[in-house]
């Protein structure tokens, strides 16, 4: 399955083993975790971007393998135009290639640990800004 993550209504795209569509549905946020729990475990694969590592832990939490997967590698599998439908059935068929890359699922431990570090870089690049302007 795969799932194009937007800001308020999510598409769904979903094949059986032999590649036939079995799902097409667009589902508000709120309402996707039900959605998937009815769902017998699956593969599920997303676009890795901002949010998604959320996403990810709790659907796996729901029993299902999720996968994500770079936005650049799932732009080849777009068949027409760009839209939320299209993308996740490119997002669908990417997950199921042998040789995609996927990037690892952050835990929200390892996404604090990783803001802390941009946070310091943010002050260190505005203590220098600030020293390179008062030296000048």
């Amino acid at each position: 399955m795969g799932i194009d993550l937007t800001k308020s209504v999510f598409q769904l795209h979903g094949i059986d083993a032999n590649g036939g569509v079995t799902l097409k549905k667009k589902v508000r946020r709120w309402a996707l975790l039900k959605i998937l729990s009815d769902l017998s475990p699956c593969l599920i694969g997303m676009e890795a971007c901002a949010t998604r590592h959320y996403w990810a832990r709790e659907i796996a939490a729901l029993g299902h393998e999720v996968r994500l997967i770079p936005p650049a590698y799932v732009k080849p599998y777009v068949k027409r135009q760009k839209n939320d439908m299209a993308d996740a059935e490119a997002i669908c068929e990417a997950v199921t290639r042998q040789n995609m890359h996927f990037v690892a699922i952050k835990s929200a431990d390892q996404q604090a640990v990783l803001m802390l570090h941009r946070a310091r870089d943010l002050l260190v690049r505005q203590r220098t800004m600030l020293i390179n302007a008062l030296v000048d």
